[in-house]
């Protein structure tokens, strides 16, 4: 039913304006309360045993490591006081050698985690304090995770699989630490199972931990002065990451002959010059098989230094952690990834805070899921967000009048389609210049001849079936709006687009047609709508039309057949739901994607077409509805208040449904 959907929408813009969802007031993820499960078990004297993620096959994963794969065989789960005499949750305070890879390969998780573990204040808002095997300990833990412009908290049992008596995946180099172990069980239940965590970019576990924007830079192809990008990410506690491509499925996880690992997830944690040497320290999450070469653990090089830097350098030195030098990294290395922290996550004044603001989206099949700029037909029907850029940048390098600005698209909940055979979109973006005519609208939503005529004046540099795709970038003043689509059209998700301020002299306008918190903006007088609606044709209840009520009728009727036949324009008797859009458009309605997918799923047949029959009846509804809101708006301030008896009394509710 859409009005559920959309009173759920408008539920959530009500607790996010009251601060649901920030990290200090978490939502709870599945309704379970750690405070409120963790006091039933104290009282009752048993431990907890969680009912959402439990210690079942299943929860493993669905392929590699399903029920019947083989590979599951002998795993049992055990509570850390049933492998270990002492258990504890954090040895020492959490350190890198904390996170060891297991029989998973989440590699690009652990890094993440990894470079969590250098900020003490980013880690305890992931890990809260106060969680301990001695003190209340009831088997239960929980864990603040970021998802998609929320933070949730995460409760998870200490049930962990095993075999042999070890933890299968992820463990500390500590035997008796486990808070890294019970971390990755909690993003394990996000994303619905051990297996879904496999394959993925450092970036996204980045983001997850700090609800940072991250930005990815090729190395083969890299900045003039990424030795300064990177001192600088590092000053202001932003996590970055590293990894070798690979070429085929034979290079994965293979070892060069200095022993880098290809196709895997490394932890960037520090950068030095000595001796007129720049160096760059790397983890390795498997907490071994470290780098050989120049600069390596007890080579050569180091013989050569101060030993006070010397000593300074290598204090720290731990297995799976190494230095080489600047251009060695740049040439055996392929990418970098750095995530910025969102200002709520930074608290020093010293450090450079982003500013971050995020909109919602979909994709639809039929109504708003396009495809890229490859399908011209279709490209047009995807979400539109316009943004105006105000001032060009205070040192703009090269461009003189530009405005730099980061964009990022995210699509949601990927990793849990793939238990039934979906995965990561293949996605992009692109932006254009909003024509001079159009300029000052808040509601602009380019049709297909704009695309044909126009070249984007930006893009995403590539598309890519990432989680997400991010792009600096450098426009001159002005209105432009930003596309972001799937690669093929008819691709079905949700999805978050991102807008990072890098320079002080830009604002985003707003979101046209699709992701604005407000649902209903489809029923705020978009469009002039029609006069005399065929509802009031039949006023005195008879269910019978008199001469007077017959001539609205048939005339309405007519005016419509005339819109219909223009955008049938194959004359095939039947309308493209792109084709319907406009057809809507052209007879007053002017739709928000939302309310557009709702027409779309109820009046289009399984090819997505809709006759002049269904045309017609959709019309009536949407005709009725309107009339009712404007009943309950008599002041048209595009905002109604209604019971539930005045909801249950709108017209065609369940027709559109």
């Amino acid at each position: 039913m859409p009005f559920g959907g959309i009173a759920a929408r408008l539920q959530r813009d009500r607790l996010r304006a009251e601060g649901v969802g920030k990290h200090h007031n978490s939502i709870k993820y599945l309704n379970q309360d750690y405070e409120a499960l963790k006091q039933e078990c104290l009282e009752s004297g048993t431990l907890f045993e969680d009912p959402q993620f439990p210690a079942v096959p299943s929860v493993l994963g669905f392929k590699e490591l399903g029920p019947h794969s083989g590979k599951t065989q002998g795993v049992r789960w055990k509570r850390p006081s049933e492998i270990v005499d002492d258990p504890q949750f954090i040895v020492g305070g959490a350190t890198r050698t904390d996170i060891c890879q297991g029989a998973l390969g989440d590699c690009w998780l652990l890094a993440a985690i990894g470079s969590l573990t250098l900020n003490e204040e980013l880690l305890h808002r992931v890990v809260p304090h106060g969680q301990s095997f001695q003190e209340e300990y009831a088997g239960i833990f929980h864990f603040q995770i970021w998802q998609f412009g929320e933070w949730v908290d995460v409760v998870v049992d200490d049930r962990l699989p095993t075999k042999d008596g070890e933890l299968v995946f992820v463990h500390s180099a500590e035997c008796t630490e486990f808070w890294s172990a019970l971390l990755e069980k909690a993003y394990a239940k996000l994303n619905g199972s051990y297996e879904a965590l496999s394959g993925g970019s450092t970036t996204e576990g980045f983001e997850d931990f700090t609800g940072g924007v991250a930005e990815m830079y090729d190395l083969k192809r890299p900045p003039r002065n990424l030795d300064r990008v990177i001192c600088k990410a590092l000053e202001r506690g932003s996590l970055l990451g590293c990894s070798i491509d690979i070429t085929s499925a034979f290079d994965m996880e293979a070892v060069t002959f200095k022993k880098l690992v290809k196709g895997h997830a490394y932890s960037v944690t520090g950068f030095r010059e000595v001796s007129l040497e720049q160096l760059i320290r790397i983890r390795n999450p498997w907490g071994q098989v470290e780098w050989t070469g120049a600069w390596s653990d007890g080579s050569s090089e180091w013989n050569n230094i101060d030993p006070s830097d010397q000593a300074e350098l290598q204090l720290k030195m731990e297995d799976g952690e190494f230095w080489m030098s600047f251009r060695d990294f740049m040439r055996e290395f392929s990418r970098l990834e750095i995530c910025n922290l969102s200002p709520d996550a930074l608290t020093k004044d010293n450090v450079s805070k982003w500013h971050t603001q995020l909109f919602e989206g979909t994709w639809r099949r039929g109504s708003t899921a396009g495809g890229c700029r490859n399908h011209p037909a279709t490209f047009w029907i995807n979400p539109q967000f316009k943004i105006k850029l105000l001032e060009e940048d205070d040192d703009p390098g090269d461009n003189e009048l530009a405005c730099s600005f980061l964009v990022a698209l995210m699509q949601k909940h990927r990793r849990k389609e793939r238990r039934v055979g979906g995965d990561m979109h293949t996605i992009g973006f692109a932006v254009y210049e909003v024509p001079e005519e159009s300029q000052g609208c808040q509601n602009v939503h380019m049709k297909k001849e704009f695309f044909l005529r126009n070249q984007s004046r930006a893009r995403s540099e590539t598309f890519i079936n990432l989680r997400e795709v991010s792009n600096h970038i450098q426009l001159p003043p002005g209105e432009y709006i930003i596309v972001p689509s799937t690669f093929e059209p008819h691709q079905e998700a949700d999805f978050v687009l991102r807008r990072t301020l890098v320079a002080p002299g830009w604002s985003w306008l707003g979101v046209v047609f699709s992701s604005a918190p407000a649902e209903m903006q489809g029923l705020r007088g978009g469009g002039v709508l029609p006069q005399g609606g065929f509802c009031d044709s039949l006023k005195d209840g008879s269910a019978r039309l008199g001469l007077v009520e017959f001539q609205i009728l048939w005339n309405k009727i007519r005016s419509w057949l005339t819109i219909f036949r223009q955008h049938d324009l194959d004359k095939s008797g039947t309308m493209s739901s792109y084709e319907m859009r406009l057809a809507l458009e052209s007879a007053g309605f002017k739709l928000n994607n939302k309310l557009h997918q709702v027409v779309v799923a109820r009046y289009t047949d399984a090819s997505l077409g809709v006759d002049f029959d269904n045309f017609v009846c959709c019309l009536v509804k949407l005709e009725a509805m309107f009339r009712f809101f404007r009943s309950m708006d008599p002041e048209g301030t595009g905002t109604a208040v209604m019971n539930l008896t005045e909801v249950r009394a709108v017209p065609s509710a369940q027709a559109l449904g």
